[in-house]
C-alpha cells in the first residue's frame, strides 16, 4: 500500500497519505530476514517502505522534487508515567524521592512529545522541527501549534525567549524548571508576553 500511494503521488503530484499496520511478529531463526538483522515483520515492512520511496522517486526523475516519501513509525506502549500505587497512608519520607520524577527511566523526549500531541488532540503527521533556544533542545510542531522543552534546568530568561515566538500550546517537564520561582511564574510570563498561550506541565 505505501508503495502504491507513493507511486500514484509521483505519477500526479498528489500528496496522498497511508497508514500501515504490522505486529512486531518475530522472525523465523532460520529464515532469509532474520540472517539480514530483521528480528521482527514490522522491521522488514519499515525497510521495504525505505527502499521503495527510493526507487519511486529515482524513477520518477527530477519532475517530482518535492514528492514526500518520509514516513513515521508509532507504536503502542505503556503511558510514560510512572505507575503510583502506594495509598496515601503508605507513603513515607523514606520513599518520597522516588515521586521527584514522575516520568519513567527509558523514556525519551519525543517519547513525552508524542504522548502530549495524543493528549491535546494534536494531528500526528503535522512537521517537526527541533531547534535550540538559550543552548535547549526545543521541540516545534508545525511552526507555532506547539513548543515542547524537557531538558532540565529552565529558567526565566528561558521561557520569556520562548513565549516571544507566540506557540498556541507550550509543555515542560514538572521536573525541569531551574526553580521554584520559574515553575511558578511560567504561566504569568507567558500571559504577559503570549496571552493566547495553553501551557502545560507533565
Amino acid at each position: 500500500m505505501a508503495n502504491a500511494v507513493m507511486a500514484m503521488n509521483a505519477e500526479d503530484g498528489g500528496i496522498r497519505r497511508h497508514i500501515s499496520v504490522q505486529l512486531p511478529e518475530p522472525c523465523v531463526q532460520n529464515s532469509e530476514a532474520f540472517k539480514a538483522g530483521f528480528m521482527t515483520i514490522a522491521e522488514i515492512a519499515k525497510e521495504r517502505i525505505r527502499r521503495s520511496g527510493k526507487t519511486t522517486k529515482e524513477s520518477a526523475g527530477l519532475h517530482v522534487g518535492g514528492l514526500d516519501i518520509g514516513f513515521r513509525v508509532l507504536k503502542v506502549d505503556t503511558s510514560n508515567m510512572k505507575d503510583v500505587y502506594y495509598e496515601p497512608d503508605a507513603v513515607t519520607q523514606a520513599n518520597l524521592a522516588g515521586f521527584v520524577d514522575n516520568v519513567k527511566e527509558d523514556r525519551t523526549d519525543e517519547d513525552l512529545l508524542f504522548q502530549v500531541l495524543l493528549d491535546w488532540g494534536v494531528d500526528l503527521t503535522l512537521p517537526i522541527k527541533s531547534e535550540k533556544i538559550g543552548g535547549k533542545a526545543v521541540y516545534f510542531v508545525d511552526t507555532d501549534a506547539l513548543a515542547a522543552c524537557f531538558e532540565p534546568g529552565i529558567t526565566e530568561a528561558f521561557i520569556k525567549e520562548l513565549a516571544k515566538r507566540k506557540p498556541l500550546r507550550a509543555v515542560f517537564r514538572d521536573t525541569g524548571y531551574g526553580s521554584d520561582a520559574t515553575k511558578i511564574n511560567v504561566e504569568q510570563i507567558f500571559k504577559l508576553l503570549s496571552p493566547g498561550t495553553e501551557v502545560k506541565s507533565i
